[in-house]
């Protein structure tokens, strides 16, 4: 297989870890624990699990004692995120340390090949060809929920089959939930399966007191931010399109938010402030609008903003307008038989309330449309394929020529829309990410050494040099509260929404005029640098320094 140069030479970088993690480790156990919230409906799903102690690895001085052999298995779960690879990597060198007889299995295609009983021992050869390497191909990554009892008991006949004393669960808040569940259900069975789960999303939103950022954040963040740069000189160069660009993150603002903080564009919408401050649509568009007629006013056609991917989700009267079209159409025979798009128009118009007819109404109608006939499995719109971009530049040019009509607008407004998502998720980690899920996988190997199940691998104080970074692990269902789940209460992991109370985005808020204005406050962020001077390669995300500053 060839490789480019870059491969070759990170092939053989080798990553950088906590001081802790380099000789002898002991175990330091913190004070019992208790779950961010609902604490007595999670106590009662939990007994096995709930109020385990924060563990922190210390240097020390005794002799390691010999660890019998052991295999263990690996499953990457959800999306993709750059470093999961090393994650692999530092679990298979940390088992290979303890003992060198010890196995790494890693279940192919994710979750579901734990109970189908798909996988393949993971060699040094294997794990030689993806050392820092972006993408989940090693092993493939899947979507399967942990959930029933049947695909608990069929993961156990897996793992017994191959010896299996312990899997570690690589994913995001669904999937570290799913372990957490596997953890609960195996100790109850008394099987001798530990579960350990490790923190990974691009969106960012895994995150609170103890785990200060999800891997692959860091690096998706800096290609998306490298290419708005990118973006941002070709329209200082040109001076004739304003780019709406849309990023991943559905749920969450943070990765809008960092990128912002690294390129410092004109506009960029949060959609946690769009929610908090109950903005409807026209509110969005407006705001868009004075900012473009004002630079217009200086002569400044052209201009970046940046749109989170979840934006529609979070505007209260769209939210309730969707949530309306979902009971409204769910198994709607009458609008199902309806012909041709304008009478399910009509129709949709005259079921809906006042309120949401009116904003049903303002939509364009290719908009419109997709709300009504996009839908899901579970019969819900899909909202994370609506194109926000191009119903903002429709929406805005329309307002603009209003404008112009009245004379208020002298300008000319062209508009370029954009997504940026895959393009982040696979790219070759950088040096923080090698670093920090390397020493995740390290850790992990740890915890199970020590018989733990039901934690978190955890590695904190990731704005120090790397030597200087905390290792340990933290129980699961700390960060666990009931939400309502298809109709039902569940135990879950507290996503992390964007706090507009937070450093990250005062910061932004403080800015905002500034980077709006005449005075183009653009930066050019550029390509992800590995090699070179700590300052330019190992730095930890904007989002990171600021929120850590004050600790």
């Amino acid at each position: 297989m060839q490789k480019s140069p870059l491969q070759i030479a990170r092939s053989n970088y080798q990553p950088k870890m906590p001081a802790a993690l380099a000789g002898n480790v002991r175990l330091a156990e913190g004070k019992a624990t208790q779950s961010v919230a609902d604490q007595e409906e999670i106590k009662k799903l939990f007994p096995n699990t709930y109020g385990l102690p924060v563990i922190t690895m210390e240097p020390s001085a005794e002799a390691p004692k010999a660890q019998p052999a052991i295999n263990v298995g690996v499953i990457l779960s959800g999306g993709q995120a750059p470093g999961g690879h090393n994650v692999i990597s530092g679990l298979f060198d940390g088992l290979k340390r303890l003992n060198p007889e010890n196995k790494l299995y890693g279940f192919l295609g994710g979750p579901s090949g734990l109970i189908e009983g798909k996988y393949q021992e993971l060699t040094k050869d294997i794990i030689d060809e993806y050392r820092n390497t972006g993408g989940f191909d090693i092993i493939g990554s899947g979507r399967t929920k942990l959930e029933e009892t049947w695909q608990f008991d069929n993961g156990i006949e897996v793992c017994k089959k191959l010896g299996i004393k312990a899997v570690v669960i690589i994913g995001g808040d669904d999937s570290n939930t799913n372990a957490c569940v596997l953890a609960e259900y195996y100790l109850q069975k008394q099987c001798g399966i530990q579960v350990i789960g490790c923190p990974k999303t691009i969106d960012g939103d895994l995150k609170n007191e103890m785990i200060e950022t999800s891997f692959g954040f860091d690096t998706a963040c800096k290609v998306y931010s490298e290419l708005i740069g990118n973006i941002q000189r070709d329209a200082n160069s040109a001076k004739k399109y304003w780019h709406f660009i849309r990023l991943m993150g559905r749920s969450a603002s943070h990765i809008a938010l960092e990128c912002a903080l690294q390129s410092q564009p004109n506009i960029c919408l949060i959609s946690e402030e769009v929610e908090a401050k109950n903005m409807t649509l026209n509110d969005i568009v407006e705001q868009i609008v004075e900012v473009i007629v004002d630079r217009a006013n200086a002569g400044l056609n052209f201009g970046t903003i940046l749109i989170p991917e979840g934006l529609i989700e979070f505007i209260p009267a769209m939210r309730a307008l969707i949530q309306e079209l979902n009971d409204l159409l769910a198994q709607n025979e009458e609008f199902a038989s309806l012909e041709g798009d304008d009478a399910k128009r009509e129709y949709v118009k005259s079921m809906l309330s006042p309120s949401s007819c009116e904003l049903y109404r303002s939509l364009p109608k290719g908009i419109a449309r997709q709300l009504t006939l996009d839908r899901d499995p579970h019969g819900n719109v899909m909202v994370s394929q609506i194109e926000t971009e191009k119903l903002l530049i429709e929406m805005v040019g329309k307002r603009l020529a209003q404008l112009k009509a009245a004379g208020t607008y002298k300008g000319k407004f062209a508009a370029l829309n954009h997504f940026f998502g895959y393009e982040g998720r696979c790219a070759i980690p950088s040096n923080f990410d090698a670093d920090y899920c390397y020493s995740i996988g390290v850790t992990a190997t740890l915890l199970i050494a020590a018989g733990k199940t039901g934690y978190m691998s955890l590695v904190r104080n990731l704005t120090k040099p790397a030597a200087e970074w905390i290792a340990g692990g933290v129980p699961i269902t700390m960060m666990m509260n009931m939400e309502k789940r298809n109709g039902k209460m569940k135990p879950v992991i507290q996503k992390a929404l964007v706090d507009l109370n937070g450093a990250p985005f005062k910061y932004l808020a403080a800015h905002r005029a500034e980077w709006a204005d005449a005075n183009t406050s653009y930066i050019y962020p550029g390509p992800i640098q590995y090699y070179g001077p700590t300052e330019v390669c190992d730095q930890p995300t904007h989002t990171l320094k600021l929120e850590q500053a004050g600790k």
